[in-house]
């Protein structure tokens, strides 16, 4: 049986990468700056708006969609503690309540319109602004 602590950098691998990813693709592409806050989840929300609004295809934003919701979850990570998990190829967080959040499921709702990743994070983080 594995430990915790064993998994966790597996499963945090690729999300902590796609994550870092968004930030660099937002710096250099659409001069915005992702520092891994809550508040920083604003400017993501209204990016996902701003692609929908655009009307870009769905198979066209699926990276960036993937990339931003794996920023969030690394928010959500670095406030509470949370752990990445993975099974599948799905990839969601584990707060340390026990709760999971699905941040990328969540960038693609966000996409179609019933969906936020800042309300999501607040959630998961009980609101706090650490």
């Amino acid at each position: 049986m594995t430990t915790q602590q064993e998994t966790r950098p597996a499963a945090a691998t690729k999300p902590v990468r796609w994550a870092a990813d968004a930030v660099a693709t937002m710096r250099e592409g659409a001069r915005l700056r992702l520092d891994y806050s809550e508040q920083s989840l604003w400017r993501v929300d209204r990016m996902i708006e701003g692609l929908r609004r655009e009307g870009t295809p769905s198979a066209a934003a699926a990276q960036v969609l993937r990339d931003l919701g794996a920023y969030a979850g690394e928010v959500i990570a670095r406030r509470t503690g949370a752990e990445w998990w993975t099974a599948g190829g799905d990839h969601w967080i584990r707060t340390p309540d026990g709760r999971l959040w699905d941040p990328i499921d969540e960038a693609r709702r966000c996409f179609t319109g019933d969906g936020s990743l800042r309300l999501m994070c607040r959630d998961a983080t009980g609101g706090t602004h650490r």
